[in-house]
């Protein structure tokens, strides 16, 4: 079996599980699938884009579903096909991770080979916001594309999006490993990368190593409470640095278990 053909077996957090049958009868074309996936799911950060009230969302947690449980939740409060979108304000709520994850889901389910990518996306302002995207086997032109199923044209439309987004360009996206890289040879300023007003290298840092967890199968993980670290200890030393380096160069390597103090 080709390496990558790995990519088609499910995770824990990627099975469907009783869900099978209902997402075996989607469709098998990516863009069809963003489209289904665009109508159960909407993004916590763009909720008032979508004419909805941030206020009634407050307690919404923000953490990373098993898909089998996103897909109970959504079929226990809209009982309708998948296919039939749900309008905003019965749709889950969740994050860019949640569709990616499902996305990569769906295409497992299809027999596609598929991963789920930590990066950077050059395409929602004007820092390289921290984000999730697909990554998937195009077995006929044999090469990794990205999608983004959050690109409805909702988002398509603030953001100006002039590409496919079943095929985004590698110069619009770059995983955590590839930020780090050009960070580290100068090429790029650490300060243009993260989330909000949190930016830099200890940012780059922190999905460098949840990338580097995706990629051996672990979509989420026991420390990605990161955020709770205080800004005092967002630091890299010159010894975690050069940690670093070698997880960006070979982020599929064996997983490198992480210590949370490492992560301070």
């Amino acid at each position: 079996m080709a390496n990558f053909e790995r990519w088609t077996k499910h995770t824990p957090m990627s099975d469907p599980a009783d869900h099978a049958a209902s997402v075996a009868e989607l469709p098998s074309d990516i863009g069809a699938l963003n489209g289904v996936i665009q109508g159960l799911l909407i993004h916590s950060d763009w909720l008032t884009a979508y004419g909805l009230d941030e206020a009634d969302y407050r307690t919404v947690s923000r953490d990373t579903l098993p898909v089998a449980d996103l897909l109970g939740a959504i079929l226990a409060s809209d009982p309708q096909d998948l296919r039939t979108p749900r309008s905003p304000d019965m749709r889950a709520v969740g994050t860019c991770r949640d569709f990616a994850l499902m996305l990569c889901a769906f295409l497992r389910s299809k027999g596609v080979p598929s991963r789920v990518r930590c990066g950077f996306a050059e395409y929602f302002g004007p820092v390289w916001e921290d984000h999730w995207v697909c990554e998937y086997w195009d077995r006929e032109a044999r090469m990794w594309r990205l999608s983004d199923a959050q690109l409805d044209d909702v988002v398509a439309a603030k953001c100006r999006i002039a590409f496919d987004p079943t095929d985004v360009p590698r110069r619009a996206f770059m995983t955590a490993g590839e930020a780090w890289r050009a960070c580290r040879a100068e090429e790029r300023d650490p300060h243009h990368f993260g989330h909000g007003n949190v930016t830099g290298a200890w940012f780059i840092k922190i999905n460098l190593i949840r990338d580097h967890y995706v990629l051996n199968g672990l979509e989420t993980s026991a420390w990605d409470s990161w955020r709770a670290a205080p800004l005092s200890e967002r630091v890299i030393t010159e010894q975690e640095g050069v940690r670093l380096d070698d997880l960006a160069a070979h982020p599929e390597q064996r997983l490198v278990e992480i210590n949370p103090d490492w992560l301070r």
